[in-house]
């Protein structure tokens, strides 16, 4: 650094030097230094526009080259990251398919879980039972044996309402109904006392019924109804002989040629009769005629016999007294038969065949109760189909 600043005023010297030489020089040399300045100024200058040139195209070149190197780095850069991309995706969606597969799993084990708690609470419950119905068969040994005839009463019971509502039998339903509450009277419990009355009731409303049986009055009808077919029709109806005379003899002596004409007469008469007969003259019924009024004989009479198993008064007595009609009308009521059938058609109407059965029994609903609280809590469910 010392001989830099040394050397300076030296150059300084020499600068001054070569000036004042130039001042002192001809104007001739002055001008070839001036043109040969120019020159070299001028070869100077292209050189350094070719060396800018060059610079420039180097640069230029460079930064092609630059370019070029940015975009295949951008290319493959893009080309990584889509890749990458696509990557991120397939592993996006094996994470979705493993997370779904998880999810099922959970959801499996969940269910598997609740199945567990549900045989194990099944199991607890199945465990209570049997201690319970071990628990009872111990106090069974302690329980009457005759509390099974509740259960009898119960069937009989409803085995009457059945013979009842089904079959119309009140005789069939009364006797169950006695054979119940002699089931319950062996029992010899004062616990069974409204049950019984209730029995009692049943049975005394089933007897204040009608007693007539439906099934004799049915039968009966059945055996008039099969002798339809012998009954004689009137067929004919022979008119009043108006000119008729009185062959009958008076008592009075003063009639005596009277009575010798009346005699005298009766003994022609009885050799050969002519008579003149006046009125209307009905036809003799057709084989069709006869067919259908006894058809229409025996339908009412079917009719009735329906109506009386059924118990309806009103159609039984409707039908009987059609077919009593028709007998008046139709068949010859001097005949023994018919007056026979019309009488026997006459008790028929004064029986009573209505019935008004009660629609339940009172004594149902306390026997089933009574047969919950001492048969059923005792064996369970198995109590449940008698």
């Amino acid at each position: 650094m010392a001989n830099n600043n040394d050397n300076t005023p030296q150059k300084e010297e020499l600068v001054s030097v070569k000036a004042e030489q130039d001042a002192t020089a001809s104007p001739s040399e002055s001008s070839n230094k001036t043109q040969q300045k120019k020159a070299s100024g001028n070869g100077l200058l292209w050189f350094v526009v070719f060396v800018l040139f060059v610079l420039i195209l180097g640069m230029g070149g460079a930064g092609y080259w630059y370019y070029m190197q940015q975009q295949s780095a951008s290319k493959s850069a893009a080309a990584a990251q889509e890749s990458a991309i696509s990557q991120i995706n397939t592993i996006e969606r094996e994470r979705a398919e493993i997370s779904t597969s998880l999810e099922r799993v959970t959801e499996t084990n969940e269910k598997l879980e609740s199945m567990v708690a549900e045989l194990k609470a099944q199991n607890e419950m199945l465990t209570l039972q049997s201690e319970s119905t071990l628990e009872q068969i111990k106090n069974m040994e302690g329980r009457r044996p005759a509390d099974w005839l509740i259960a009898e009463a119960d069937y009989l019971v409803r085995m009457a309402g059945r013979k009842l509502w089904l079959e119309y039998d009140v005789r069939t339903a009364i006797l169950l109904l006695v054979n119940a509450d002699k089931r319950l009277k062996s029992l010899a419990d004062p616990s069974v006392l409204p049950v019984r009355a209730s029995l009692a009731e049943d049975i005394q409303t089933l007897q204040q019924l009608n007693q007539v049986s439906q099934s004799s009055v049915a039968l009966a009808l059945t055996g008039m109804i099969a002798q339809i077919d012998k009954l004689p029709l009137d067929t004919f109806e022979k008119p009043v002989d108006v000119n008729a005379q009185d062959n009958a003899l008076s008592e009075s002596t003063d009639d005596w040629q009277e009575n010798l004409g009346k005699v005298w007469r009766s003994l022609v008469d009885d050799f050969l009769t002519v008579k003149s007969l006046e009125g209307p003259i009905e036809p003799v019924m057709t084989l069709e005629a006869q067919f259908l009024v006894k058809e229409q004989l025996r339908l009412q009479l079917m009719h009735a016999q329906t109506a009386a198993l059924q118990g309806d008064a009103g159609l039984y007595n409707q039908s009987l007294q059609y077919a009593q009609t028709l007998l008046i009308e139709k068949f010859d009521i001097d005949a023994s038969q018919v007056s026979g059938f019309v009488n026997a058609l006459q008790n028929l109407l004064e029986t009573d065949v209505s019935r008004p059965i009660p629609s339940e029994l009172v004594s149902q609903k306390p026997l089933e109760r009574l047969l919950d609280s001492r048969v059923k809590q005792v064996f369970g469910q198995g109590a449940s189909a008698l």
